[in-house]
This record gives structure tokens, sequence and C-alpha cells, in this order.
């Protein structure tokens, strides 16, 4: 006769089959017990009653089972057990048809892990509010697949951000079919290049797959006026689709082809009304960063208020309130701004500010944490990463403000030999609402406007180590860190001048 053993361990409650000799025993001190299953179906009251308290007592908000039999057994058990908002199956096979009912039956789970499902199922459970994420990987080919980490079924099923940086082939084109074909939850498309044919795919896919309510950002600096009236003439055409195109063109861009432009006329016209510019630039630089410091420190100064004031009260995430949250600090500030998800911390420097991310990399270059328009921005994270989870690389960026030093103004004394020779100031603390981490330094180095260095997925361990080779092949400096397979390293980068960029590596070691 089977038996299964029920036991804890840090936020979840374990039911996996037992090889102990004795039947039915409950062992205080590890909080383990041990029934045989005829006795759970005789006395699922009784059985039930003790899991209750046992997820109570220890604050357990999730429950793991070993198999699907499993599951399919003990389910039923934890339907009156509102704490348990979660369930993970560890067996690596399809989740069935009869398991899928028993957990829509349960009305407190709101996620599902297992190794994989029949695609209808995650938008049936989807419907009911319960959030599913499988283990195992969609083997697609195409770069646009890999370049916007789409590796599994749930992945594509909730992205709400895409990028597109390089001209589709034919299975990018393909897989992006099939991509809107699954896909519930897309709002933006981002394009770094522009190439008439390809856009023309993705408004025809999206027409016929009935997908609206998404934009199209172009980055490609357009300055043909013919390219232009026709992106107008589209943009007309989609908007009864309630799509939209938009150009964005980068601070590069405008520096180098508006600013000169106005200079040398301003130039040609009076050379006294040049010099009361420059007096007015001076001044206002020296103005706006006084404002710009001052604002960030008042801004500062509030969140301590707002921290200080929810000390000691109940905070529960309000995404997904299954998840335990271990950062109250951080987590008490999501009234100020439900994007925040972590707070960065560098030794010697002015950077000590929580950290945004939302569905672009455009959004914090020009808003502040409390969402109001500001050219100093504030520190994000990229929009491809997972704040659950943290990604492979986990990449942050931020303005460099000089002048006032504020955002990464002082990430630049990193580049400094008198900086980096401190061991003390090699750790950096990132932590996140679900965790507390500390990184290593093991790469600084300035390098070309480039996006090699941005890279979030890796699709095996020697790609991933040839991603080290590169990053620590850049730095100033040899710190003699070893970084293996399963490493997870954060990236910050920022503007050093218009063409170069500063970055700095770090690996998790804590």
């Amino acid at each position: 006769m089977q038996k299964i053993k029920i036991y804890t361990h840090n936020d979840s409650i374990l039911f996996t089959y037992s090889q102990s000799i004795s039947n039915n025993q409950l062992n205080d001190s590890s909080k383990e017990i041990i029934f045989t299953s005829r006795y759970i179906e005789e006395n699922n009251k009784m059985i039930s009653s003790l899991i209750k308290g046992l997820c109570q007592e220890e604050k357990l908000y999730r429950a793991t089972f070993d198999t699907n039999e499993l599951a399919l057994l003990l389910l039923p058990l934890l339907q009156k057990i509102s704490c348990i908002t979660a369930i993970c199956i560890r067996e690596n096979s399809s989740l069935s048809y009869e398991l899928y009912e028993k957990i829509k039956e349960n009305k407190n789970i709101t996620y599902v892990e297992t190794y994989s499902l029949p695609y209808y199922m995650v938008e049936l459970l989807d419907q009911k509010g319960i959030r599913l994420e499988a283990r195992s990987e969609v083997f697609y080919p195409s770069y646009f697949m890999q370049n916007n980490n789409l590796t599994n079924f749930s992945k594509i099923f909730y992205q709400m951000n895409i990028r597109i940086d390089q001209i589709l082939t034919e299975e990018d084109k393909d897989d992006f079919v099939a991509f809107c074909n699954i896909n519930k939850y897309l709002k933006t498309i981002h394009l770094d290049v522009y190439n008439k044919q390809d856009l023309e795919t993705i408004i025809d896919v999206l027409t016929k797959e009935r997908i609206k309510n998404v934009r199209l950002l172009i980055y490609a600096n357009i300055k043909d006026y013919k390219t232009i009236d026709y992106l107008k003439k589209v943009n007309k055409k989609i908007k009864k689709n309630k799509l939209s195109i938009e150009l964005i063109y980068s601070k590069e861009y405008l520096n180098n082809n508006l600013f000169p432009q106005i200079i040398m006329n301003t130039l040609k016209f009076c050379g006294v009304i040049l010099t009361i510019l420059v007096i007015g630039i001076i001044s206002y630089i020296v103005i706006s960063n006084y404002i710009a410091l001052q604002e960030v420190n008042n801004i500062q100064e509030n969140l301590k208020e707002t921290i200080k004031d929810k000390e000691g009260s109940q905070i529960i995430d309000p995404v997904d309130s299954s998840r335990v949250i271990k950062n109250k600090y951080i987590a008490s500030i999501l009234t100020v701004n439900p994007d925040v998800v972590g707070w960065l911390k560098i030794n010697e420097t002015n950077i000590d500010y929580p950290v945004v991310q939302t569905k672009d990399n455009d959004y914090y270059l020009k808003h502040n944490l409390y969402n109001e328009e500001d050219k100093n921005g504030w520190i994000f994270m990229d929009y491809r990463n997972n704040n659950y989870e943290l990604d492979a690389n986990t990449i942050i960026f931020g303005h460099t403000m000089y002048y006032s030093g504020v955002m990464f103004g002082t990430l630049a004394n990193a580049y400094k030999k008198s900086w980096y020779s401190n061991p003390e100031n090699l750790v950096i603390s990132f932590d996140t609402i679900y965790e507390s981490n500390k990184y290593q330094i093991f790469s600084i180095y300035k390098v070309p406007k480039t996006t090699d260095y941005l890279q979030t997925y890796f699709e095996n361990d020697e790609e991933f180590l040839e991603f080290i080779d590169l990053i620590k092949g850049r730095s100033i400096e040899d710190f003699q860190i070893e970084i293996n397979p399963g490493d997870k390293i954060l990236t910050l980068s920022t503007c050093s001048n218009y063409s170069e960029r500063l970055v700095v590596h770090a690996k998790l070691i804590a």
C-alpha cells in the first residue's frame, strides 16, 4: 500500500511518496506527516484540518506535488485552505484534463507550475484568473523567438512587449504568426530597424488575427520625408483596427541633426545673441541641476517617511498575493509607484534608489518615480527581465547626470582606480521585494554604443560562457572573479558620452 509523506520546506507544503515502514505517523519536530493513501481517503476531513493548521502555523502559500496522481488525490483537501494560492507539480508530464478540472474547482489557486499542458488549458485557466507556467521549452529556432526570450508556451501567451532589431527572415515571420495566434496580452512592438515589407507583414498579421490596441514604435531615426508621409498614411489607415505607429528619435540623433543647425544659425545672426545664449545655458544648467538635486532629495525623503509610516503593517503583493514579501521596505512604496521592483545601492556613490520596471525601456528615461515628466528620468530594469525570478543577466539603466550627480551621475567613480581598488566598493546591493542580493563586480569598461552586452537569454551554457569571455575581456582590470554556468549577473549601463557607454558587470554572490 502506498504511503504519502507530507512535510514543509521554506514557503511550501510538499506531498511525496514515502519509503517509511510505519503506517501513519506525525513527527512534530520536523512537521512531517506520513499516511497511507487509504487512510487519507477514509479520513479526508481530519487530514485536511491537519494540513490547514500546518499551513497557517508556517505561513505557507504553495503546495508542491511529486506527481499528477498525488495532486489529483490531495487537491480536494486544499479547497478550504485559503492561504494556499499556488501549486507546483514536479513530474515531467503533461497536465491531465482531470487534474485541470480539480484545479479549476479550487477558488483559491492563482498560480500553477507544471512541466507542460495542452495550449487550450492556458487560455481556459487564464479566464479563471489562474496564471500558468510550463517548464518544458518550446524549441523555436528563429532569432525573433530567442531575442524576446519566448522559450515556452506560457511566456508566449503572457508577453506584453516584443522587440524586432533586424530584418525578419522567413522563420521569423512564421514564428511571429505563431506568436500572434497564442498571445493574449501584446501591447507594444519595438522596431529598432525600419523595413517597409516587414512593417506591412506585421500589420497584416495583427489585422488578420484581430489583435487590437498595439503600438508599433519605430526607433530608426527616419528623416526621409517620403517615408514619413507613407507612415502617416498607414497610421491613419490602421487606426480603425486600434493600431498605431509612432516614430521615436534618439537623443543622439536630435543632438546631431537639430541642435547644430540652430547653433549655426544663431552664430550667423549675431555673436552677441550667442554670448547671451551661452550665459543662459550655463545658468540654466546650474539652476536646473540644483533643482534636479533638490527634487530627487525630496523624493528620497518622502520615501523614507512612507517606509517609516508602514513599519509593522501587513503588506500584500498587489499583483500576486501568493508571493512572500521579504523586503517590506521596498513593498511599502508600491503605493507611491506600483512599478517599483527593487532597490539598488552602491558604495561611495550617490546611487541609493528604488528601481522601477515598465513595459518598455523608454518611459523612465523621461519620467521620475512619481510618473512626472523629468529629464533626469529614473533608474529602471530592462523590460525583458523577470523581476520575480532574476534572469541570467539582469540589466539596469539610468541617465548620467554629471553636474547634479543624480541617477547614475556618480557611477563614473567606478572607472577610477582609487575607487575599484577598495574591495568594499566592489560589492553591489540590489534587493528585490522577494530577495536580498549581493553582487561582486568582475568587469568595468567603456565601449562604443552597442547592444552586445545587453543579452538576457542564453540558449545554452556555451553561449553564456562566450558572453562572459566577451565582457570580461573588455574590463579595465582583471578582478579574478570566476563565472560558471548557472551563475547570475547584474549589468549596470549608462552613457559615458554621446558615442560611448559605461558598463559595470557583477556576479550574484549572496
